[in-house]
């Protein structure tokens, strides 16, 4: 016989107050069932938990709550027409309501003797107090008041939730009723009992009603830090899963020793020596290669750190003991960049890379192919072309993903499966603060460069005005005339009808004319790959002295000799996207400039950023700011990591909450790595739901 349904999985559309077109429009926002409209939580609270009287009002006083009976109105038509209601309180004090707007439409909202709280900051006039344009709820004559005497939670939605007839008044009541008849079927709390005790949490079916229905003040903060915590847990616990499988997995057994290919690479091929940074990243490389256990290690690394040095280090130790290496990048760009440093790495030491690129031609892509398959060829560098099924390796050891938060969790796999358990090797130019870090990357050994190769000094950042633009010019030609090369970045290819700003097409055609006789190139994401190329190759090999292009050359772009950034309405890019793009110079032994163009009307979070930019190079103090600025959920689309979505959390204000789930859940795996014991079956399942039943498979592929 089939188990019955538990009533919180029932579709919304079988429920007593939700038709097809309020289900359709709660579904588009994620809300489905009655479980996840208990899980729809509040934006933001009303305390509207005290009630004053009119005579308790003062002069100056702060916003308050009145509750009274609506005893007359009035539609004033002389001078400047105004729609007037006077409210009694319980004690006779009266108090008017005025509205200057929607007037026709205020004065048919409201009858005589029904009962009303009005909220906002009142004034005296005389004896007279009044309220401009107050926020205003109607009481039920019976049932609850759920919308004054308490606090009130105001719910995200807008005016699509409006227009289905779900206004927070009635979210407001339709969630009561569900706690009402149905809140003794919600589950009991599957915590473990001694994390629940250790961290003094709250029950968790009193939090789920007291984030809708707090009685005090304190309850609500309590019932908000217990979902943060279920939410963060979940998510740390994933992370502690994923690990703990991780470290059982046996990986490629190379040893720690360095190879004759390796040792001739640092000694003989490069043209210097490594930083004490890019040692400690190698030797974190070789001792984990050397474990026995498959190797999952992120090395974070500031633009020019030597991120991709160490990276080739790390797959010829590969190729010494037999093996293949797998370079993955997110763009053509770079990966024809990374290309282009292995040719000149590996042809020294008579090794063969291919490059594997979407769009290629059939017949060289059928012979990259089979170079792979036989071993004829070390080394694969491409785009996600490399992930495809007709690419094989004949013994792949060692794979690198390069900026690897633009590729998926379900990407990775992908990789993991071209051999037999590959080490793994991620990197990210993308300094990544420690609340952020644990939250995407708590399942990693983690590796830190912040050491700058030696010769190479800050770049100096400055921010100009349109009104400086000649000096800007006078700047660049004299570096050009020094021998030097610079870039010029537009944020818009074409001219948009809708923005004015300058776009890349025209400002090249103005830039050939004004820098006259040096050669002006230009690249753009819109252009063939043969053209980015050869554009490019013209840049590098010094045929052109200004590169004109759009953030297309964000990454991955290396020439010494460029020695001036200059980037045209610098207010329009992202503190993420000015940090990479001021790293695509400072890597010669020059001093370097990065010149900001910003429109002197730009916004105060604009203007915080161009701050931040000019006072520091520090890749981790720029993120750290970001992250504030624009919040977790924006800082680099982590919903594309398979992570659960966080609805209450927030990693950046609640880092304590953070570590507190995390060290509760890295314990809870340690003991049971498969949530197998019967004591945590109630967890196992919550767990399971939080990540829409992927968390355990997660756990395996990593």
């Amino acid at each position: 016989m089939e188990a019955a349904r538990p009533y919180f999985d029932t579709p919304l559309a079988e429920l007593p107050g939700f038709g097809p077109k309020r289900a359709d429009v709660l579904a588009k926002t994620g809300i489905v069932t009655a479980r996840d409209l208990l899980h729809f939580y509040p934006r933001r609270y009303l305390d509207r938990s005290t009630t004053t009287l009119v005579a308790d009002l003062r002069p100056d006083g702060p916003a308050v709550t009145i509750v009274g009976t609506v005893r007359a109105m009035n539609t004033v038509v002389g001078g400047k027409m105004r729609f007037e209601l006077l409210l009694e309180d319980e004690r006779g004090g009266t108090i008017k309501g005025v509205w200057f707007h929607g007037v026709q439409w205020i004065s048919r909202s409201f009858k005589k003797g029904e009962r009303l709280a009005f909220h906002g900051k009142p004034q005296a006039f005389g004896s007279t107090w009044s309220l401009t344009h107050p926020d205003f709820d109607r009481l039920d004559a019976d049932g609850p008041a759920l919308d004054t005497g308490r606090i009130i939670p105001l719910y995200p939605g807008g005016q699509a939730f409006d227009r289905a007839g779900l206004s927070n008044r009635i979210l407001r009541r339709l969630l009561y009723t569900l706690f009402k008849e149905h809140g003794l079927e919600i589950e009991a709390d599957p915590m473990p009992p001694e994390i629940v005790q250790r961290y003094r949490l709250l029950d968790a079916r009193v939090a789920l009603r007291a984030v809708h229905f707090p009685k005090s003040a304190d309850e609500l903060d309590a019932a908000r830090r217990r979902l943060k915590f279920d939410e963060l847990f979940h998510l740390q616990l994933l992370l502690a899963l994923t690990k703990g499988a991780r470290e059982h997995v046996p990986g490629a057994v190379l040893s720690v020793e360095k190879g004759p290919l390796l040792q001739s690479f640092l000694t003989d091929v490069l043209p210097f020596r490594f930083t004490g940074a890019q040692d400690r990243a190698l030797d974190d490389v070789l001792a984990d290669v050397s474990s026995g256990r498959q190797m999952n290690r992120l090395v974070q690394g500031d633009v020019g750190s030597g991120k991709t040095v160490v990276a080739v280090a790390a797959m010829l130790h590969a190729v010494d003991h037999g093996y293949q290496g797998a370079f993955l990048a997110p763009t053509e760009i770079l990966s024809e960049q990374h290309a282009a440093n292995l040719a000149r790495y590996l042809e020294p030491l008579g090794l063969q890379h291919r490059l594997l690129l979407g769009g290629q031609r059939k017949k060289l892509r059928a012979e990259y192919l089979d170079d792979l398959a036989n071993g004829r060829a070390q080394i694969a560098v491409g785009t996600h072309a490399l992930l495809e099924e007709t690419v094989v390796f004949q013994n792949l050891g060692l794979a690198v993903v390069d900026e690897q938060h633009r590729f998926g969790v379900m990407q990775r796999a992908a990789m993991f499966a071209k051999g037999e358990r590959p080490h793994m090797l991620l990197m990210t130019a993308t300094p990544i603060p420690r609340s952020l870090a644990l939250t995407l990357y708590g399942d990693l050994d983690v590796t830190v460069m912040n050491e700058r190769p030696a010769g190479r000094k800050p770049i100096q950042t400055r921010v100009f005005s349109e009104k400086r633009r000649g000096e800007v010019m006078e700047f660049l030609k004299h570096q050009l005339r020094e021998g030097r090369q610079a870039y010029v970045v537009y944020p818009l290819v074409e001219e948009s009808e809708k923005l004015d700003l300058k776009d890349a097409v025209s400002g090249y055609e103005q830039l050939q004319a004004e820098l006259r006789p040096y050669k002006v190139d230009l690249v753009h994401g819109q252009m063939f790959a043969y053209e980015k190329d050869e554009a490019m190759q013209r840049f590098k090999s010094g045929e052109t002295d200004v590169l004109v292009a759009t953030t297309v050359i964000e990454v991955g772009v290396d020439v010494p000799n460029a020695t001036v950034m200059l980037i045209e309405h610098a207010e329009r890019f992202g503190l993420s996207q000015l940090h990479q793009l001021r790293g695509r110079v400072g890597r010669g032994g020059e001093q370097s400039y990065c010149l900001l163009m910003a429109d002197v009307k730009r916004t105060r979070e604009a203007e915080e950023r161009l701050e931040i930019m000019a006072d520091t190079d520090d890749g981790f103090r720029i993120s750290e700011f970001d992250l504030r600025q624009r919040g977790a959920g924006d800082f680099f689309g982590t919903r594309q990591s398979g992570l659960p979505d966080l609805k209450i959390a927030d990693v950046v204000q609640d880092l304590d909450v953070l570590q507190q789930a995390r060290e509760a859940a890295f314990a809870l795996a340690a003991v049971d790595p498969r949530l197998s014991h019967p004591q945590h079956a109630a967890i196992r399942t919550a767990f399971q739901r939080a990540t829409k039943g992927k968390g355990l498979g997660y756990a395996q592929v990593g």
